[in-house]
This record gives structure tokens, C-alpha cells and sequence, in this order.
């Protein structure tokens, strides 16, 4: 079949385009349209997957263009409205690519006016921020860090954080990486933002991804011009059977606490992943999402150390500290380990020195390890107490997943789940609709995060949930 090299959108054609510079093209012709009156303010621009596959390009072509045109404050990108032109230079910066075309927010996102219990998944207990302990160390830390300490430094990350990093995650999660093949990183996002720039620099044109999945690495990764694949994923974990249909070589996921969904991947698809992994000459990129907090029993082993060649793991200090913090680490494959360091000294040099010292300073005292323990105990608390009021006043939902992290998963017999969220929201309780993080359709649900509040807050809160939604809402 022969592919298209045309759209309706301008007239645009293909064939008109240089050889090379497509970008370039497409920019000044929309730039063109806009400035002699063809494309007034408020105009749509098509979704970047609709022109690409019209004009017979990659889609990485279309959301480069739109984002150098966002840039120039040509256009703007709105929620349910997708990208359109400005009605004056815009000051504000296009949402990441494969999310303009979505009625979702871009998140993480604050809670709206009215909401006084947001129960937004991903949002941790700020207020256990062990504040005197970090000052304890932070004091310690300025004591005896030697001038060069403050200099630019390694961009993998302080040596001495490294070092210790090595150390616990060897002994917390199993991992085989000396001191030098660990990059500090701005979190897990940052992770994600270099793989993809490192993905794409390799050829690669796409990444598959668990659906239901992170809506926020799947913008994270979309922003970067690769296309995001969706993979089914059931009770035991992602299906790789349907992975390896995708034809994808890369593959984001989560397989402690699988987000949403809150289920733990199974040893069988363990070990088929990396079987697919190593046949694909491929990558795993493994975020070990709520891996801490486990209530029921120990966590599995993350999955880097069963193939550290195939696996890229990458974790936080965002939902055990804070994720204002911005600290976090990424363990390429040693084959990638040069271009994740350049491309992040390309993006920032390397991260904040003096935030690395301390975690350092709390790694080897304990400090952290015993900070981990109290906040488990009090999640564990916050937990059942959701569990045992949605028991209680939500009876017709489902909750699914491990007793692990720090949201669960509510599924529903029927409803619109969007629909639900809002009616929730209006009675001041703020929860995720299941769908915002799908890609394809599917049962409805509610993603409800409980780490913020106290038992008592929670047991209040979904008690008003049950409310809001009603019986009616949710039979069957």
C-alpha cells in the first residue's frame, strides 16, 4: 500500500518539502498560514499522529515543528483543545507531545479550588520529611566537604553518593553495579528524558509501555518524538506476548508495584521479559516504583540484577523524601553508560551537590533506613484504613493489586470513570479516573493515592466518595 504524502491541513504536500530540513518546512509553513491570515487565533492544528501519517513522515517531524513554533509563541497547546495558533505571542510552553491531543491534565498537577482532600496518586507524606535529620547531616555535610566538593564535578553525580548508592542497592535491592556505572539524576523523569534522547539518537522510533500505565512517563517519553506503544497488562504483569507484537526493541515499566494497577510482575514473565529482551537486542527500563514500601512481605529483586546488560533501572527519593528534592539514580547497561553521562552533561552539567552529600551522609549512618521503616508503618496504617472504608461505603468496587506503595486501585462494575472523578471532585475529594491513564479503552476505575492524609482524613474522605458516586452510579 502506498503511503500517503498529502493532507487537507494547508494543502500540504510532501513532495514539496526539500530532502532534508522537514522540520524546518513544516515550521515555516505553518508560520506562513498564521501570518497572512489563513490560520487565525484559536485555529486547530491536527494531531501530530494525523499529519504525520498523512504526510508520510515520522511523528517525531510533526511534534519537533510544533514545539519550535510553541517556542516562538505561534501557537499554544490546550487541554481539550489540543495545539492551536495564539492569538499573541503565547508566553506559555506546548504540553508534552501525546498529550495535546488527550482531555487530561498534564500532571502532576494541584489540586483544584473546592478540593480539600486530594487523593491524587504519586503524592507523598511531606509531612514526614525528617527535617532534623537532614539538618543534622546537611551541618555535618558543610563541616567537612572540601572546597572541590562545590566545584562542577563528575556529571555521573558525587562520587562519594555513587559509592554509597552501590552499596545499598546491592543490599536492599540486589543490583550488581559498581560506583561507576550509577548516573544522579532529577528523578526518575530525568531518567526517562535521557533514555529517550539516547533511545532516539540509536534510530530507535518507539518505546512500548504498560497500558494502564504512568501517564506521566508516558508524556515524559512522548516528549522526546518516540511513540508510545501500548502493552496489555493482567494479574501476573505486563503480557509479553503482546509486547513482542508491538515489533518495539524498548520497553518502559514498572515491575515491583505496577502502576496502576498495583499488581507485582510474576516470575514466569520475568523471566520471559528478559528471554524477549536478549532476543530483541533490546532495552528494559526498569522504574522501581514504590519498591520501599511492600507491607505484606519483602520486595522482589529488581530485575537488573537478573540481566544488568539488559536492563536500565532507575529509582527516586520521591515518594521516600520528597519529590521537591529531585534526587534519584539511573543504572544504564554498561553499553549505554557514555551516552547517558553525555547527554546528561548536555542537559545540566550534573545535579545539585550539597542534597547528594547528605544523602550520602544518611546512607551510611542509617539514617535513611530507619527513616524507611517509620513511613512504611505509617502507610501501611493509611492503607487499610482505605481498604476498610471502601469495604464499607464503596461495596461494589474492587480493590486490586499487592498491599504495596502508595495508591491503590478501585475497579468498578460499570460507569463512566471520568464522569465519577468529577462527581467526586465536586464534593471535594480528588481522585484519578483509571482511563487518564490508559491508551486503549477499558473497565472503568478510580486511582486513589493515600500516603497525604491520616487514617481518619481517609476513612472521611472515602466515606464522602461513597456519597458522591452513589449506589446507582456503580451497579451493575
Amino acid at each position: 500500500m502506498r503511503s500517503p504524502s498529502g493532507t487537507d491541513f494547508l494543502q500540504l504536500q510532501r513532495r514539496a518539502a526539500p530532502p532534508r530540513g522537514l522540520t524546518a518546512w513544516l515550521v515555516a509553513e505553518v508560520r506562513t498560514a498564521v501570518a497572512d491570515g489563513r490560520l487565525g487565533p484559536g485555529s486547530a492544528l491536527p494531531p501530530t499522529r494525523t499529519l504525520a501519517r498523512d504526510l508520510g513522515v515520522s511523528r517525531g517531524v510533526v511534534v519537533e515543528a510544533y514545539q519550535r513554533l510553541a517556542d516562538e509563541g505561534v501557537v499554544v497547546g490546550r487541554t481539550g483543545s489540543g495545539t492551536v495558533v495564539a492569538g499573541r505571542p503565547a508566553a506559555v510552553a506546548v504540553p508534552p507531545a501525546g498529550s495535546a491531543d488527550v482531555a487530561v491534565p498534564l500532571l502532576p498537577a494541584r489540586p483544584p479550588a473546592g478540593v480539600d482532600a486530594d487523593l491524587s496518586p504519586g503524592v507523598p507524606d511531606l509531612s514526614a520529611f525528617p527535617r532534623a535529620v537532614w539538618l543534622r547531616a546537611e551541618r555535618a555535610v558543610l563541616a567537612h566537604a572540601a572546597a572541590a566538593d562545590l566545584g562542577y564535578g563528575d556529571p555521573r553525580g558525587s562520587a562519594r553518593l555513587r559509592g554509597e548508592l552501590a552499596t545499598w542497592l546491592a543490599r536492599t535491592r540486589g543490583l550488581r553495579v559498581p560506583a561507576e556505572g550509577i548516573v544522579v539524576v532529577a528523578g526518575v523523569a530525568q531518567s526517562l528524558a535521557l533514555l529517550a534522547q539516547v533511545l532516539r539518537a540509536r534510530g530507535e522510533t518507539a518505546v512500548a509501555m504498560e497500558d494502564p500505565g504512568s501517564r506521566g512517563a508516558r508524556d515524559a517519553i512522548g516528549y522526546w518524538g518516540l511513540d508510545v506503544l501500548p502493552v496489555p497488562v493482567d494479574g501476573d504483569g505486563v503480557r509479553v506476548d503482546d509486547l513482542t507484537a508491538t515489533g518495539a526493541r524498548a520497553a518502559v515499566l514498572t515491575p515491583a508495584h505496577q502502576f496502576p494497577t498495583g499488581v507485582v510482575l510474576a516470575p514466569r514473565r520475568r523471566r520471559e521479559l528478559l528471554a524477549w529482551a536478549r532476543a530483541a537486542d533490546g532495552l528494559v527500563v526498569e522504574d522501581d516504583y514504590d519498591a520501599e514500601h511492600r507491607y505484606d512481605r519483602a520486595p522482589v529483586p529488581a530485575l537488573q540484577a537478573g540481566a544488568p546488560d539488559l536492563v536500565a533501572h532507575t529509582g527516586s527519593t520521591s515518594k521516600t523524601l520528597a519529590p521537591g528534592m529531585r534526587l534519584g539514580w539511573l543504572v544504564p547497561p554498561a553499553a549505554l553508560v557514555t551516552e547517558v553521562v553525555a547527554a546528561k552533561h548536555a542537559n545540566d552539567l550534573g545535579s545539585p551537590v550539597l542534597p547528594q552529600l547528605v544523602l550520602a551522609e544518611l546512607l551510611v549512618s542509617g539514617a535513611y533506613d530507619r527513616h524507611l521503616r517509620q513511613v512504611r508503618a505509617r502507610q501501611r496504617a493509611r492503607r487499610d484504613a482505605v481498604v476498610a472504608a471502601v469495604r464499607e461505603h464503596l461495596p461494589a468496587a474492587r480493590v486490586e493489586g499487592a498491599a504495596a506503595g502508595l495508591h491503590l486501585l478501585l475497579t468498578l462494575p460499570a460507569g463512566d470513570d471520568v464522569d465519577l472523578a468529577a462527581r467526586a471532585r465536586d464534593a471535594g475529594v480528588l481522585v484519578h479516573p483509571l482511563s487518564w491513564h490508559r491508551q486503549r479503552p477499558g473497565p472503568p476505575g478510580l486511582v486513589l493515592g493515600y500516603a497525604a492524609h491520616t487514617p481518619d482524613r481517609l476513612t472521611d474522605a472515602v466515606r464522602r466518595l461513597g456519597r458522591a458516586l452513589g449506589g446507582s452510579a456503580l451497579a451493575r
